[in-house]
């Protein structure tokens, strides 16, 4: 039931209306528009004829209740406060004003369904009562609407609202050059599933106003949903302001293709009674991680999904860019695109689930706190070179043609970073590779990683280059999430007891690994655990210049509630002992490390073509068990060692 809230909408919408036609099926174009069906909107704007010149007017005075059981429109509709517009069981009502979707308010601030605002609307105003589309997620139901709903066979239109298309030419297996614009809540442009295949081209999206819960769709600019959904985005331009009013959603086993497009989500502003929560009312990026924001631009959601962005910009105010949850064997893929975080906190991408795939060809990033965040799914930043973006072409099923794929310049990814890198906060098997030309800069620390197991694999042999700003390429430490959005971390005080069952010597498959090749760093490498987890750092043909030791690190606060959200992730390094915190370092052939200042290892090992050293002008000394010790390449050294320089 839509019901009339005490809320009033001023209407300053264009003058667009659009007239509503029984659907044709069409043929469905697979890869591109291979037919031209017959169009289910016209292109021109609705006009009146002289038999239609009186004014149609409706108003629902306060107490009265209005159930619109057919698509109805009017002139002017006026909807005193307290009164009540129903549609038949098993319907949404929307309205749309000159082809504008508006007056929608969700029914509370966690609200499951919408209801039409009191006010006076005036233009072509069409009411339009669509079949429900339900969705559910964690134990909740969400009654969606959208303007175009495509399922198998085309478009579907008792599940749409199509007076919300304006101009160009929607048919059953694309759309060309529409528009669709919403100044109300929780409205959704396109959703394509059912195993449909469908293209848009060309579509401009621009909406403003809340959305509800972007795990669920409800709210998105475009969905592309179920097993066999084939959906491609061309040419797309997607505006959207408020609060999970996500531009673009793949999920539950889709294939989605953006290409030559612009995305871009801003936050909105929420009731001011909502409180931050997971599941079904997850509004908001969860500040345990040291975020802050409402809104991500695209989502990749369930099973065996795949979503690819191709020449195309994709940014956020907040939260992230390109995100992935709930997921299983799933792939997220950039060529050629640029990824952006236009606010002061947000992400990159977001690699959930061991079975994710994030891989970045020629793609440039420009985020606030991190590159990319890993719950043990692998990220991968390379060239878009011929050779992998066919191998893309073919395992996301991209069926680009000969011409696209010769049109793709090959080029390095660049990854900047106004905060930190890489960060591994929960699941253990998180891989990064960055390769080709890669340059990958940060203020802040390269690595993060928060006592989850995880690889780092680095090939400098194309030109890859690494920079931290704070120095710091690798930090190993307990995690600082308190665990819940009323949670507070509090910094453990003294050393840990030692665990006599935990050898600090040996390599575990739980351990940390960071493996670089044919490749020159500076900065340095700290293993802060309490707990047993050992980092394992390997060089070949590498030459290093920083400190590598076990440390202590340490918070600026000793408590953290989300008040203090903003020292999530941020400690500082003492170099000291291992306890349950071994380093082993590893030096192959060809490498030299440039030891900066005291380290603490618990394990050496030093190729015959390998070189530990100091600075120029300084002493380099070995302690092994606290007896000095010569360093000799060729040689192994386990035990507690301390490296210490001196002038």
């Amino acid at each position: 039931m839509s019901k009339v809230t005490n809320h009033t909408m001023e209407q300053a919408l264009a003058e667009c209306g659009v007239t509503m036609r029984s659907r044709v099926r069409a043929l469905i174009a697979v890869g591109s528009v291979v037919a031209a069906p017959a169009l289910l909107v016209p292109t021109t704007a609705h006009a009146a004829t002289p038999a239609a010149a009186a004014r149609r007017r409706k108003t629902v005075a306060s107490g009265e209740t209005w159930e619109v059981a057919a698509i109805t429109r009017l002139d002017e509709l006026v909807l005193e406060d307290g009164s009540v517009l129903t549609a038949p069981e098993g319907y949404s009502l929307s309205l749309t004003v000159n082809g504008v979707e508006t007056g929608s308010v969700l029914d509370g601030t966690y609200g499951w369904t919408t209801v039409i605002a009191a006010g006076v609307y005036r233009g072509d105003v069409v009411l339009t009562p669509a079949a429900e589309h339900v969705e559910s997620f964690a134990g909740a139901t969400f009654h969606l609407r959208q303007a175009v709903y495509v399922g198998a066979d085309g478009v579907v239109t008792e599940n749409s609202v199509l007076s919300g298309v304006r101009g160009g030419r929607l048919t059953d297996a694309y759309a060309r050059s529409v528009s669709l614009t919403s100044t109300g809540e929780a409205f959704n442009a396109f959703f394509v599933a059912d195993g449909a295949s469908y293209t848009l081209e060309d579509p401009r999206i621009a909406f403003d106003g809340n959305g509800r819960l972007d795990f669920a769709s409800y709210g998105a600019a475009v969905t592309g949903a179920g097993a066999g959904t084939r959906l491609i985005v061309d040419g797309a331009d997607i505006d959207n302001r408020g609060a999970v009013r996500t531009g673009v959603i793949a999920r539950d086993g889709a294939n989605v293709i953006v290409k030559n497009s612009r995305i871009h989500t801003r936050e909105g502003v929420l009731p001011d009674d909502y409180e931050p929560g997971f599941g079904a009312n997850m509004m908001t990026v969860p500040w345990m991680l040291g975020l802050s924001g409402n809104v991500r631009a695209t989502n990749v959601l369930g099973n065996n999904t795949t979503a690819t962005y191709l020449n195309s910009r994709v940014s956020s105010e907040a939260w992230g860019v390109l995100s992935t949850d709930s997921v299983r064997n799933s792939v997220l893929a950039t060529v050629n695109s640029t990824v952006t975080i236009t606010g002061d906190s947000g992400y990159g991408t977001y690699a959930d689930g061991g079975s994710q795939q994030d891989v970045f060809l020629g793609t440039r990033f420009d985020v606030a706190t991190f590159a990319a965040i890993s719950t043990g799914g692998s990220v991968a930043f390379a060239d878009s070179t011929r050779e992998a973006v066919a191998a893309l072409n073919t395992a996301a099923d991209l069926r680009l043609s000969e011409r696209e794929l010769a049109g793709i310049d090959p080029r390095p990814s660049v990854v900047s970073s106004r905060g930190f890198g890489v960060m591994w906060h929960s699941g253990d098997g998180g891989r990064v590779e960055i390769s080709g030309g890669t340059r990958f800069t940060t203020a802040e620390t390269m690595f993060l990683d928060k006592g989850k197991q995880m690889s780092i694999v680095v090939d400098g042999s194309q030109g890859a280059r690494l920079h931290a700003g704070n120095g710091v390429l690798v930090q190993i430490m307990e995690t600082d999430d308190p665990g819940s959005m009323t949670g507070v971390y509090t910094e453990p005080t003294g050393d840990p007891a030692r665990n006599t069952g935990f050898d600090t010597t040996t390599e575990h498959t739980a351990d940390a690994t960071a493996s670089f090749t044919d490749i020159s760093l500076t900065g340095d490498f700290y293993n802060a655990m309490r707990t047993g987890k050992n980092l394992i750092a390997t060089f070949r043909r590498s030459r290093v210049e920083g400190v590598i030791s076990s440390s202590m690190s340490r918070h600026a606060v000793s408590t953290i509630t989300s008040a203090e959200w903003q020292q999530i992730n941020h400690v500082t390094n003492t170099p000291k002992p291992a306890i349950n915190n071994g380093v082993i370092v590893k030096l192959g052939a060809g490498s030299v490390w440039t030891v900066t200042g005291t380290s603490y290892l618990t394990k050496l090992v030093v190729d015959a073509d390998a070189s530990v050293q100091a600075p120029p002008g300084e002493s380099l000394t070995l302690t092994v068990d606290g007896t000095d010790t010569t360093l000799t390449p060729g040689t192994t050294y386990t035990g507690a060692l301390t490296l210490t320089v001196a002038q």
